[in-house]
């Protein structure tokens, strides 16, 4: 036997003595249930036969034998409860194979060259990550849809064909419980990857399904999935005191077994992971090196194209509908800007792995609007106040909007605030008078923070803070119930799981001070679009930027942190000096 396939034997075997030690969690649970009805059973036998008579061993049979029947009651409501539990799920887009047949099609080529059992589906996520997940479960199970006009269904039970058969009936209409776990892809990967690279990096992901047929270790993780969903049911909304009590009671057992087979869970997944990495290390494992390198590049440019990018457009309502696409132009930014990365760019010559897809845009929007719900937790549809937005609008329809938004709120809390327009030298109560008919100035904002910026900034960032809390409160959208992102989609595409979103927030809450520069910033730059020809762009690594004679202007920052920390206002007005910004100009607000 080759070291590889050793170092395989020996992981699948440690993987099935854990998923046996998890098993005797169960066990022992059992036997602890059924004690008191052995107890029961030695009493009422010694009875039967007259060796254990008389007025206290009765009083003993009839006690011991109602505290059995009791605990039996109770252990098998425990049992029905944490069997009927729905395990989580992740929200995912499903691929259907009409919709991928390509992609399908290298799955199962590399399922066979691994001599596993192939995966029963495949879904994108919006993450960089892919694994296998069981959907066993029969709460999982996507129900058959009738055929349309066109003869394709609406998606729901579509995406079976990868592998055998479903396990349950065929009737039409019925559930349908997936035989293998579910291949779940990063969608990032599918647009960054060439096809070669994906395949390489999905050869140990697919080589689990191998451990994952195991007898032992499906049941193991059956138990731990569902104890982990029982020990959440106490927490649902919406219970009465009567069943949130009960259910605590069975949460607080299925924990008391969760922690007693943690250990043993943890160490079965690492056995398997490691059995499915030394199958795989015989298909493309030099490949497998570098696009390693292309999954650390891919995850740093996706982070940065969702809390630059797409996080201010989510919170101005809009949902960027080609994540993927963008986090290409973020990468090959990246690579430009980034010495280490020097040649990753030529590689774009190549087949991306999105040609796999039948409908790369469909799919590329539906893992966008996941995204944003994931992330953001936005709508699963699109409506009048959360509408997608393509990256040639993005710096009118957002970033513009955004600074736009911010000074009006920023001008708005001044209002509040009781703070008037500030007489320059020479001006009489005319000007003054009408600069407060022509509208907000840069120069008020500044005015207002020079010279006592702590005590000044403090105040304003509390008022633009509590304004943003009221505004978001009040936008706090209802969630309409899962449908496909496009039209187009079809069949091809559907939204998982039903979980209270969002599941990954980006960021942490902004801090007072740090909302109190994004304002200043965005006023500056109103008054340089107004009155300085400036312009609003995107950077595919920054987010929003300004633009002057073509050329974004990185220099913003250090003036307005001057003004915004110390109240010096000087490195502001010399910056506004030399690019022509004139900051007694009204700007125009949304």
């Amino acid at each position: 036997m080759s070291g590889s396939g050793v170092g395989e034997e020996i992981g699948a075997q440690g993987a099935r003595s854990r998923a046996v030690a998890v098993l005797r969690v169960r066990g022992r649970a059992m036997a602890v249930a059924l004690l008191p009805a052995a107890a029961a059973v030695v009493l009422l036998a010694g009875g039967a036969t007259g060796r254990l008579t008389g007025g206290s061993w009765d009083a003993a049979r009839w006690a011991v034998t109602s505290l059995a029947v009791v605990v039996l009651l109770c252990a098998a409501a425990v049992a029905v409860v944490i069997t009927r539990a729905r395990p989580a799920l992740s929200p995912t887009v499903e691929i259907a194979e009409r919709s991928a047949p390509d992609l399908y099609r290298l799955v199962r080529d590399l399922a066979e060259r691994l001599d596993v059992p192939a995966p029963s589906a495949i879904a994108l996520t919006p993450d960089c990550d892919s694994w296998l997940e069981d959907r066993t479960h029969p709460a999982h199970a996507p129900v058959d849809t009738p055929t349309g006009p066109s003869g394709t269904g609406t998606g729901r039970g579509s995406g079976h064909a990868l592998g055998s058969p479903n396990r349950t009936g065929a009737g039409a209409g019925r559930h349908r419980v997936p035989a293998a776990p579910v291949l779940v892809i990063g969608s990032p990967f599918l647009w960054w990857m060439r096809v070669a690279e994906l395949r390489a990096v999905l050869a140990p992901v697919v080589a689990g399904t191998g451990p994952a047929s195991h007898p032992d270790i499906a049941a193991a993780r059956r138990l731990v999935r569902g104890l982990d969903a029982a020990v959440a049911l106490s927490g649902r909304p919406g219970l009465g005191l009567i069943r949130r009590a009960a259910l605590g009671v069975v949460s607080r057992i299925a924990r008391l077994m969760l922690r007693a087979c943690g250990e043993h869970a943890a160490l079965m997944e690492r056995g398997v992971a490691s059995a499915a990495s030394e199958r795989a290390q015989g298909v493309d494992y030099g490949l497998r090196i570098v696009a390693q390198e292309q999954v650390g590049l891919a995850y740093a440019g996706w982070d940065r194209l969702l809390t630059r990018v797409a996080l201010p457009a989510w919170r101005m309502g809009r949902w960027p509908s080609r994540l993927d696409v963008g986090v290409v132009s973020a990468l090959t930014e990246l690579s430009r800007r980034d010495r280490l990365a020097d040649g990753f760019t030529s590689r774009l010559g190549e087949r991306p792995a999105c040609d796999l897809l039948e409908e790369p845009g469909a799919v590329d929007e539906a893992a966008s609007l996941l995204a944003a719900r994931l992330f953001h937790g936005g709508p699963a549809a699109s409506g009048p106040d959360w509408s997608p937005v393509d990256w040639q609008q993005y710096p009118e329809e957002v970033v513009d909007r955004k600074w736009r938004t911010e000074a009006a709120r920023l001008h708005r809390v001044l209002d509040d605030m009781g703070v008037r327009p500030s007489a320059r030298p020479g001006e009489s109560a005319a000007d003054l008078s009408a600069a407060r008919v022509l509208g907000p100035t840069l120069d008020r904002v500044m005015d207002h923070l020079a010279g006592r910026g702590e005590e000044a900034g403090d105040a304003l960032a509390a008022g633009i803070s509590a304004e943003v809390a009221r505004e978001e409160a009040e936008a706090v959208p209802s969630v309409p119930a899962p449908a496909p992102a496009s039209d187009t989609a079809g069949d091809a595409l559907a939204f998982r799981g039903t979980d209270p979103l969002p599941l990954l927030p980006l960021m942490p809450p902004r801090t007072g001070r740090e909302l109190l520069a994004d304002h200043v910033t965005a006023m500056v730059c109103c008054a340089a679009v107004d009155t300085a020809g400036a312009a609003p762009g995107l950077d595919w690594l920054d987010g929003p930027a300004l633009l002057m004679g073509g050329k974004r202007r990185t220099d913003l920052a250090g003036g307005v942190l001057s003004l915004v920390e110390d109240g010096d206002v000087e490195p502001l007005r010399t910056w506004l000096a030399s690019t022509g910004v004139r900051s007694e100009k009204p700007v125009r607000l949304v």
